[in-house]
Order: structure tokens, then C-alpha cells, then sequence
């Protein structure tokens, strides 16, 4: 059975960091290389959105609003994936959700974690 499972959220003080990951288990080496990884957020009240990705080329994106402070990486050897958060803002605040895609002809797979909670406070 194929789990991924976040860690490393918690509570910190405005301009703090932390570093967040997410641990793949039950899939194959070859196919947790293959899967474009993604972290989203969701905060109280608000839709999901896409915080950041790296795809199994290992290239990254980020959105604006995360620009120059976080940095994503993954480890396919140890199947996991990480988001480096630094500068953290209280509009950070949310649970984050570690997802992973990936197409195999007409097929879409996708897994989801379930979420740790980072709170950015003072």
C-alpha cells in the first residue's frame, strides 16, 4: 500500500523556519523517481493551492507568494521530499499536504499525505 506521510510542522515565531517532509512508502524506487512531487497548503476557510513542485527531472517551481524563501528538494534514493521554509510569515500558516503525480499513458495516479500543520505566530 502506497503511504505518503509528512512531518516536521509545528509552531514558530514570525521569521523562523522549518523544514517540512514527506516520506514515500510501498512504491518502487524507479517509480517514486518517476512522480512529479508537489507541496500544497490549505489554510482555515480557504481553498487548497500549490506552494511548490519538483518534477522527476528534477526541476522546481514555486508560487510567488513563496518566492526566495522556501526551497524544495527530494531524495529518490531515500523516497522522500522536502520543503526548506525560511522567513516564515503568520499568512503562512496553514496544513500542508505533500503530493505526488504521476502519467502512465491515459492515466493519471495521484497520492496525497494527510497533512501536518505549521502555525506561524508570535
Amino acid at each position: 500500500q502506497v503511504q505518503f506521510m509528512e512531518s516536521g510542522g509545528g509552531t514558530v515565531r514570525p521569521g523562523g523556519s522549518l523544514r517540512l517532509s514527506c516520506q514515500v512508502t510501498g512504491m518502487q524506487g524507479i517509480v517514486f523517481a518517476l512522480n512529479d512531487m508537489e507541496w500544497y497548503r490549505q489554510a482555515p476557510g480557504k481553498d487548497r493551492e500549490l506552494v511548490a513542485s519538483i518534477t522527476h527531472g528534477h526541476a522546481r517551481d514555486y508560487a510567488d507568494f513563496v518566492k526566495g524563501r522556501f526551497v524544495v528538494s527530494r531524495d529518490n534514493l531515500e523516497h522522500s521530499v522536502h520543503l526548506q521554509m525560511n522567513y516564515l510569515r503568520p499568512e503562512d500558516t496553514a496544513v500542508y499536504y505533500c503530493h505526488g503525480r504521476r502519467v502512465v499513458g491515459d492515466t493519471q495516479y495521484d497520492f496525497w499525505g494527510q497533512g501536518t500543520q505549521v502555525t506561524v505566530s508570535s
